[in-house]
């Protein structure tokens, strides 16, 4: 266990080390049994986070809020369109002026080839830790989240584990690379084989994918790039189908969604998951485009694990405060 993780910033798991990521899950663990038996963990006591966020969000903001309460804290929600952020106000500015009214600053800025460069001048200037809610690039607490419900539901030695990442099918906008990318360089960390799946023009970055091929060979996993949709699913323990954006084919949503329509047949349904290993789970960060890229009967199902997820966002998110923000 890492017991000084005092002052850092958490923009990508990457840059923290496995034993690091593992005092998180510890952490996260035991915040998680305090809840469950009323325990007070008021570790944050009179500590303030400010919110910065440039997209909407359901499950990020009402976890960062609720668990700063349960800490002892406050959490600040602070929308860019509604403040100076809007007319003027720098990335300097924010990062030198919340870091000296707050004790850590999480931001939410998902904008392509903008987002987590805004986050890191941010950081370089802030005093306090900054913590990524999501940018473009990278989804640090959603992929914690993620590892931490794998870890539940099939213990903490995930070697000759497989994971299936897939692109899926959704009508609704072009969504961030961040979610495959973040997964793909977590998991590979930890021994597993892991899965990319995907139609042609929806590559994700080459340095993304390099790091997660480097990953593999050290920590003794697999590593593979699949285009076949089914292919994806076969014997896997665990898939994570979910759309994401054309983004290093097309910026443009009109020929992004042109394209999307070429692989309407990428949904998940029951006889996809009857592919893959009969105790396999299946996993999705939310929100779901219900029916087109999974159908109700699977996101619903005995082996959906989506709400367990969605939950563990709120423990992982508490420990890194804990340890970042005391």
């Amino acid at each position: 266990m890492q017991t000084d993780l005092r002052g850092r910033d958490m923009i990508t798991t990457q840059e923290w080390t496995k034993e690091e990521i593992e005092t998180v899950l510890d952490v996260a663990w035991d915040l998680k049994r305090k809840r469950a038996l009323g325990e007070p963990h008021a570790l944050l006591r009179d500590k303030v986070l400010g919110m910065l966020f440039f997209f909407s969000s359901t499950r990020t903001r009402v976890s960062f809020e609720s668990g700063m309460a349960q800490l002892g804290g406050h959490a600040q929600f602070i929308e860019s369109q509604t403040t100076q952020i809007s007319h003027g106000d720098t990335a300097k500015e924010i990062g030198e002026i919340i870091g000296r009214y707050t004790d850590g600053i999480a931001i939410r800025q998902c904008d392509w080839g903008i987002g987590n460069q805004y986050i890191r001048e941010v950081a370089e200037a802030s005093r306090v830790p900054v913590l990524n809610m999501q940018c473009d690039i990278y989804h640090p607490f959603q992929i914690l989240a993620d590892l931490m419900t794998i870890m539940e539901k099939f213990g903490r030695d995930l070697k000759g584990k497989t994971i299936n990442v897939s692109w899926a099918y959704a009508s609704s906008y072009q969504k961030p690379i961040s979610v495959p990318q973040s997964l793909i360089l977590l998991m590979t960390r930890f021994g597993m084989n892991v899965r990319l799946t995907h139609p042609e023009e929806y590559k994700l970055m080459p340095d993304i994918v390099q790091q997660a091929q480097d990953n593999a060979k050290k920590h003794g996993g697999s590593f593979e790039i699949l285009d076949d949709f089914d292919a994806g699913f076969k014997d896997a323990d665990i898939v994570y189908p979910k759309s994401w954006g054309a983004l290093l084919t097309t910026t443009d949503n009109a020929e992004s969604a042109a394209i999307g329509k070429k692989y309407t047949d990428w949904i998940t349904d029951s006889r996809r998951m009857s592919l893959a290993k009969p105790e396999a789970i299946y996993m999705h960060c939310l929100p779901a485009d219900r029916n087109i890229e999974v159908t109700d009967d699977v996101v619903d199902g005995p082996q959906s694990v989506v709400y367990d997820e969605a939950e563990n966002r709120l423990h992982v998110q508490k420990a890194v405060m804990a340890l970042t923000m005391r």
